[in-house]
């Protein structure tokens, strides 16, 4: 819910309605997307973890910041292919792309995780 040009008022009642339409937004996402459901269950069991073996508050923003990097971009490739199935059901190449482009996002932070998780916790074992 965009603001047109700043004519809507700002302040306390405004960061309200705002905080109300992002959890609307988390709630759709939990409802209708199984994939933001199985990250958001690995994150309660990841995060935890991660903020337990940073050594220090770096290490434990990188662990922990990475996870919530997923959620992110998770839900905008949900929004993406929220906007595309809008128009339907029927195969555009374009709808195709931009589909494919949201997903590759995501598994891109993925590999973030696990290359920011290895480059921390591996030289510990060795």
């Amino acid at each position: 819910m965009a603001d047109s040009f700043g004519h809507r008022p700002r302040g306390p009642a405004r960061m309200l309605k705002a905080t109300q339409w992002s959890l609307q937004g988390l709630q759709a996402a939990w409802l209708h997307e199984s994939s933001f459901r199985l990250e958001v269950v690995l994150f309660v069991i990841l995060a935890p973890l991660g903020a337990w073996l940073g050594a220090d508050g770096v290490e434990r923003a990188l662990l922990v910041g990475s996870l919530l990097l997923v959620l992110c971009v998770e839900l905008l490739n949900s929004a993406i292919e929220t906007v595309i199935e809008r128009y339907g059901p029927e195969h555009h190449v374009l709808a195709g792309r931009a589909k494919d482009m949201g997903s590759a996002a995501v598994l891109l932070v993925m590999f973030n995780v696990l290359l920011c998780w290895a480059l921390i916790l591996l030289p510990r074992l060795f």
